[in-house]
């Protein structure tokens, strides 16, 4: 029992930190990266929004090792001996 709510606890928090990760992804290629100058430089212009995605996404990237890290914690050979002694109770 205590591990289904741990399970479902995770993935809903798996979920809620997908769709936010997606918003701000999807955001930084939306949204303009600066306000158009006439004296703009193209090139320069794709560098900084590749700039832009690069720090959206890096944080999305350390979050998924963290949701694997902690998958294996729960279900790992020393999570059982935990949610047994809690069961026994």
């Amino acid at each position: 029992m205590v591990n289904r709510f741990a399970d479902g606890l995770f993935w809903i928090a798996v979920a809620c930190c997908v769709v936010a990760q997606s918003a701000i992804v999807r955001s930084s290629l939306v949204s303009p990266a600066q306000a158009p100058s006439p004296s703009s430089d193209e090139p320069a212009s794709l560098a900084r929004r590749a700039l832009e995605v690069c720090w959206a996404a890096v944080p999305g990237i350390a979050l998924a090792f963290l949701f694997i890290a902690t998958w294996h914690a729960m279900h790992g050979q020393g999570a059982t001996a935990v949610v047994d002694s809690m069961t026994s109770r």
